[in-house]
C-alpha cells in the first residue's frame, strides 16, 4: 500500500505572508507574495483520474545500486513483490545470494565496482533491458588503485571529491548510461506524456547545510546544528551534494529524494511530509523510504525535482496512507526554477514544529541521542554533545 503524502504549501504561504518572517531577516514592510511565485502551478485535476498502471508494465528492468544495503535490500524486495525484474549491482555476491532468493527468475545479481565508471556503464548495457535505476549506495571503491590513504582521506573529509567515492563516480555513470535510452512515461513512451524518472537517487537531508553562510546557520540552527551536519562523518554530506549535482547535469530524467533520520523503530506506513530547501529535520521509517523510492519510478510529478521527507506517525489511523504521491509532489518546485530563500525559511518555521519529542530542540542533540533521551536529559550512546565521536562503519 502506498503512503499518503501531504505538503506544506498552504502553511508556508501563510507564514510567508505573516510578519513573523522578521524572526529570520531584517524587519521591513510586510510583503504580500502571490503563492503562484512560491510553488509550481499544478495542472487542473479531476476526482476521476484513472489509476496508474502496474509498475511492472512501466519498466523493463530496474538496476539497484547498493542492493544489499539496509535500504537497498528493502527496495529490491518491494520491486520483486511487484513482479519487476531487478539487476542488483553489488560489491559482494555471496552476501547478495544470502540476502535474496537466487532462484528468483526476476532477479539478476552482478558484482559491480560502483567506483568504476566503465564497470557501471557496462553493467547497464549488459543488463537485458535496464531502462531505469535506483541509487541506494554510499561508500568507497574496492578498485585496486584505491589506496588506503585515499579511502581514509575521503572518510575524514580531505578528499571527498576524489575517485574513492562511489557516489561521485557511479551515480553519474548510471545517468550517462541511461541518458539516451527511450523516454519513460505512463503512456508507454508517448512523447506527449510527462517523463518518468530514469534515475532515482537516495540522498540525505542536510547535504547543503555545511556550506550555508554563518548567518543562515544561526537563523536556521534547528536544522544546521543537528549532529549529522555538525560532525559530518566521512565528509559524506559534501559527497552527496556533489553527486546530486553530477546527476542533475548528466542529461537524464532524475529524481532526488533526501529523507530525514532513518529510524527503524519509528512507526512505518506513516504519512510523509515533503519539503524543499533542505530544512527538514525529523524521522522516517526505512521501509517507508523504500516504498517512496519505488513509487517515484511511476510518478512523473517527481521528475526533475529534489525534495526532503520526514513522516508523522500514523497514530490511531488519523494519518492513513493514500493511494498516490502525485498530488503532493506536483506542488513542489522544479530544480531548474530553484527554491527561494523566503520559501526555505518559511518552510523551516513550519518543519520545526513537526519535530519529535517535547523540547523540539534538534540542535541540542548529540550524535546517537534520541529526542526522547533529550527530553529526559539522558546521555546518548555516543556520549554527551560535543564529546561524541561518529562511528566509522563500512557500508554495503
Amino acid at each position: 500500500m502506498m503512503i499518503r503524502p501531504t505538503t506544506i504549501a498552504a502553511l508556508v504561504a501563510l507564514v510567508t505572508l505573516s510578519s513573523t518572517t522578521s524572526a529570520f531577516q531584517t524587519p521591513s514592510n510586510t510583503r504580500i507574495i502571490s503563492t503562484t511565485t512560491l510553488f509550481s502551478t499544478p495542472p487542473e485535476r479531476t476526482t476521476d483520474q484513472p489509476p496508474k498502471p502496474p509498475l511492472s508494465t512501466l519498466v523493463k528492468r530496474v538496476a539497484v545500486a547498493g542492493a544489499t544495503g539496509r535500504t537497498g535490500k528493502l527496495v529490491v524486495q518491494q520491486l520483486l513483490s511487484q513482479n519487476v525484474p531487478v539487476l542488483a549491482l553489488v560489491r559482494d555476491t555471496d552476501k547478495a545470494m544470502s540476502a535474496f532468493d537466487p532462484t528468483n527468475e526476476l532477479l539478476t545479481i552482478r558484482k559491480t565496482d560502483l567506483g568504476s565508471k566503465d564497470d557501471v556503464i557496462t553493467a547497464i548495457q549488459e543488463g537485458e533491458g535496464v531502462d531505469c535505476a535506483m541509487w541506494c549506495a554510499t561508500g568507497f571503491s574496492d578498485a585496486p588503485d584505491q589506496s588506503l590513504w585515499t579511502k581514509i582521506s575521503a572518510i575524514f573529509g580531505f578528499a571527498t571529491n576524489s575517485q574513492g567515492s562511489i557516489d561521485a563516480v557511479g551515480l553519474p555513470a548510471l545517468g550517462e548510461a541511461l541518458a539516451k535510452s527511450p523516454k519513460r512515461t505512463l503512456a508507454n513512451g508517448s512523447d506527449k506524456s510527462a517523463p518518468l524518472p530514469k534515475v532515482v537517487m537516495l540522498s540525505s537531508a542536510g547535504v547543503t547545510r555545511p556550506d550555508w553562510t554563518d548567518e543562515k546557520k544561526s537563523a536556521l540552527e534547528g536544522c544546521a546544528g543537528i549532529p549529522i551536519v555538525r560532525l559530518n562523518p566521512f565528509g559524506i554530506l559534501g559527497v552527496k551534494k556533489q553527486s546530486e549535482e553530477e546527476l542533475r547535469n548528466c542529461g537524464t530524467e532524475y529524481t532526488i529524494f533526501r529523507p530525514g533520520g532513518l529510524n527503524d523503530k519509528w512507526p512505518k506506513n506513516s504519512r510523509p511530509i515533503f519539503s524543499q530547501g533542505d530544512v527538514a529535520v525529523g524521522r522516517i521509517n526505512r521501509e517507508d523510504v523504500a516504498t517512496i523510492l519505488v513509487d517515484l519510478l511511476s510518478t512523473p510529478e517527481a521528475t526533475g525535482k529534489t525534495f526532503e521527507g520526514v513522516s508523522i506517525a500514523n497514530s490511531d489511523g488519523y494519518y492513513p496512507p493514500a493511494e498516490s504521491l502525485s498530488v503532493a509532489l506536483d506542488r513542489l518546485i522544479m530544480d531548474k526554477d530553484g527554491v527561494s530563500e523566503d520559501v526555505a525559511r518559511a518552510t523551516y518555521a513550519i518543519m520545526q514544529q513537526l519535530l519529535p519529542g517535547e523540547k523540539q530542540a534538534a540542535a541540542e542533540l548529540a550524535m546517537g541521542q534520541t529526542y526522547e533521551q533529550l527530553d529526559k536529559e539522558e546521555i546518548g550512546r555516543l556520549g554527551a554533545r560535543g564529546t561524541e565521536e561518529a562511528p566509522i562503519v563500512k557500508t554495503a
